[in-house]
């Protein structure tokens, strides 16, 4: 059989891969427009701060490296340009020659994964102007910082790219500036969890102008200041991260159908309305595990996964791709990591679910070990169902731990009874006895149970706590203008309070509060509430 595969990143040298290890008799060609095959995509910010010191580590396999390693054949600097499915073949130009070659195939598969969106406006094509999508792009970012060229930038675009290309060239001692159109950064994220992120990036001197919008990229020659929709800016260099689009335009009147968004309509299976071709990775369109609906899902993790279910699918198997999460993990700063998966309370609303959720912060070790320090943790589930739909952290630690264990029980449709008592690893250097998500479920049980009585972190954005008597339930006094409570001294009703008065009790966490609050109901207060993730999480309100 002999199969082409056009594309050579994740998707298609991992077909290229498992097809030669499943059967070495099948001839397997890749065609790539690109220099290089096999490249870390994912790993370029990193090169830019000076993490990943070496180019060369960014090129998983050469062309000739992986040929040898696999047997396939690797036509790189090729660019496909039309397919004819009746004769079974494509037609490709040699990039290097600008000859017109053709490719017959028994199969085809279509991994060309997607580029950078190039936005239509003035100066985008000015000297200083970076995309980050292949090694090149990295490598000629971080030459330009070290050649002293960058001292001030702008990254349009505050995706998980945006936001680490922003990190590292911090790192690299760049003044940045983060420009996004959307109401808030991590859109992938509940509009608290982004405006957390947004304030600790602040705090690194990293700062997030949303809902502004690019109008212009301005200079002489070269990039010298840019204009927004609020300012203009001064800047040596202009980071385009605005999103990206699938490399499918080739196969426009070619009868293979494709979604609104320019992605390749595959079943469960990767097969296209041709049976004799396939689609994986970035350009091709998948399904959401939690609502069945379609979804675009261009990730590393999730391309490798499918290039090797499709490889053995060609191969005679039958095997279906259940599909994915949306799980995402990001490194923001050197202290501060974010991570998420399935849907935000949000998207759940959309879907027709009646998500309930909590937000908790806990600690994500043993208090007691060197380098203990908090995850901020918000764990959204049906509150008819019980069905867990979603989880958004951030943290100092290993964020993607908490993440990973949902992602695996959204996997297996699981409730909120499957998380509550999970034998989940423990030491003191790496968790706390009752793991960080247990704790979690467990606080949402007693939310949802009537225990615990919560005004959430959006809530009080929103003004919830209006008419609400505002008492400081911390360890020792933190709130400014707030009368104060110690939980050890609370053994009655509270004096000067009605038994019917709208308290709000905050504290740094939570915890101590909910204590506060579960003896103040003991003793007869009926209107008591507490600030889900305490002072450690929100931005409490002057004027209390």
């Amino acid at each position: 059989m002999k199969v082409v595969i056009v594309g050579g990143v994740a998707a298609g040298t991992k077909v290229a891969a498992k097809l030669k290890r499943e059967n070495r008799d099948h001839e397997v060609i890749i065609l790539t427009k690109s220099k290089e095959i096999s490249y870390a995509g994912c790993g370029l910010p990193y090169y830019v701060g000076n993490i990943i010191k070496d180019k060369a580590q960014l090129i998983v396999n050469t062309p000739e490296k992986f040929s040898k390693l696999t047997g396939a054949q690797v036509f790189t600097e090729t660019e496909v340009v039309g397919l004819d499915r009746e004769n079974k073949s494509v037609k490709a130009i040699d990039l290097k020659t600008n000859e017109e070659v053709t490719f017959s195939y028994d199969k085809l598969v279509i991994a060309t994964g997607a580029s950078p969106v190039k936005p239509p406006i003035e100066g985008i094509d000015l000297p200083g102007v970076y995309f980050m999508r292949t090694p090149e792009d990295a490598i000629n970012l971080r030459a330009d910082i070290e050649a002293g060229k960058i001292k001030r930038a702008a990254v349009i675009g505050a995706g998980y790219i945006g936001l680490e290309v922003a990190e590292n060239m911090a790192l690299q001692g760049v003044k940045v500036s983060v420009i996004e159109m959307a109401p808030n950064i991590l859109t992938g994220f509940d509009k608290e969890f982004a405006e957390y992120a947004e304030n600790k990036l602040a705090d690194h001197g990293i700062m997030a102008f949303t809902g502004t919008k690019l109008e212009a990229i301005l200079g002489e020659g070269k990039v010298e200041k840019i204009q927004t929709s609020r300012r203009a800016m001064k800047v040596d260099a202009v980071i385009m991260s605005v999103g990206i689009r699938p490399n499918t335009a080739f196969l426009a009147d070619t009868g293979i159908e494709l979604m609104p968004n320019g992605t390749v309509k595959v079943n469960e299976y990767f097969e296209t309305n041709d049976a004799n071709i396939y689609s994986a990775g970035d350009c091709a369109m998948v399904k959401n595990v939690l609502t069945g609906a379609p979804t675009w899902s261009p990730m590393g993790s999730s391309a490798n996964i499918e290039g090797r279910i499709l490889a053995q699918n060609i191969n005679g198997k039958r095997i279906a791709y259940r599909g994915v999460v949306g799980t995402a993990v990001a490194k923001l700063l050197p202290n501060l990591n974010v991570g998420r998966t399935g849907l935000t309370e949000v998207a759940a609303k959309e879907a027709g679910f009646n998500p309930i959720s909590v937000v908790t912060v806990v600690d994500d070790k043993a208090h007691y070990y060197a380098g203990a320090s908090n995850f901020m943790i918000k764990l959204i589930v049906d509150r008819d169902s019980l069905k867990v739909l979603g989880v958004q952290v951030i943290g100092v630690g290993a964020v993607d731990k908490v993440v990973d264990v949902v992602v695996t029980a959204m996997s297996m449709g699981a409730t909120l009874h499957d998380l509550e008592d999970l034998d989940l690893a423990y030491a003191p250097p790496f968790s706390t006895a009752i793991h960080p998500l247990v704790h979690t479920v467990n606080v949402l049980f007693n939310k949802i149970n009537g225990n615990y009585e919560t005004i959430t972190p959006a809530e009080y954005a929103a003004g919830a706590d209006e008419g609400y008597k505002v008492i400081d339930a911390c360890l020792v006094p933190s709130i400014e203008g707030a009368p104060y409570v110690d939980l050890p001294t609370v053994n009655g009703p509270l004096d000067g309070y009605a038994k019917d008065d709208k308290i709000l009790l905050i504290c740094n966490k939570g915890k101590r509060a909910y204590m506060v609050q579960n003896r103040l109901k003991y003793y007869g207060h009926t209107n008591v509430k507490v600030l889900e993730g305490g002072n450690l999480f929100n931005t409490i309100k002057e004027n209390n």
